[in-house]
């Protein structure tokens, strides 16, 4: 059968999300807590050939909610990131916020943007040896945002190796078309189903290796 048939539209992911919540109970917060484990542990395999200093890039969404968890479950496992979030932290909303106050209590230095700061993508970058990319999901719609755009930019000028959350930032998830600047990762961690956009080209030369991993609920 061809890969294609199991493959996820934006829509079809998101109408199976609310359908595990509506229909099954399971409530988002243990979905996303199910995808950050299942990055963080992915990071940790990582981080035996490419060890050094990590990074988490996080957006304001549900994406950089799943990043937010992930970050929480290295520090579990005794790796200290560097947590960037792109935009204002009053933008954060439901499991997202939840998380990333979780990081707060736990002593988490979460570094802000307006931009992160003039010097990143040119400097502070390239000292990471590991990059998660948590800043755009499936949901993206239209051009990534300026704040967005000079993340990306850092995280594909760092030389780091990159594990993308989901989808890689700034990639439509159906049509498998950068967004304006897309970020390009060398694994991406999908849930549940591979997603159609990263099928096709441009797309697929985007996501590096896909790896899918389960979040407790099934098509």
């Amino acid at each position: 059968m061809n890969r294609k048939e199991f493959s996820l539209t934006a829509a079809s992911a998101a109408a199976l999300d609310k359908k595990a919540q509506e229909v099954y109970g399971i409530p988002a917060l243990v979905l996303m807590e199910n995808a950050g484990r299942s990055v963080a542990e992915e990071a940790l395999k990582a981080l035996k050939k490419h060890p050094g200093r990590v990074a988490v890039f996080c957006g304001t969404g549900n994406n950089g909610g799943d990043g937010f968890c992930a970050c929480r479950h290295l520090l579990a496992s005794g790796v200290k990131p560097d947590l960037y979030l792109a935009g204002s932290p009053s933008k954060l909303k439901a499991q997202a916020k939840v998380n990333y106050n979780i990081l707060l209590k736990l002593k988490q230095k979460i570094s802000g943007s307006g931009a992160f700061g003039p010097g990143l993508p040119g400097k502070r970058s390239k000292k990471y040896s590991l990059i998660l990319d948590a800043l755009l999901g499936i949901g993206i719609r239209g051009e990534a945002r300026p704040v967005y755009r000079e993340s990306i930019r850092a995280i594909n000028s760092s030389g780091a190796f990159v594990i993308a959350v989901d989808i890689p930032s700034g990639l439509d998830a159906d049509s498998g078309k950068p967004l304006g600047a897309c970020v390009k990762a060398d694994e991406t961690i999908t849930f549940v189903s591979v997603k159609r956009g990263m099928l096709l080209n441009p797309g697929k030369g985007y996501c590096g290796k896909v790896r899918v991993r389960g979040i407790g609920v099934k098509l």
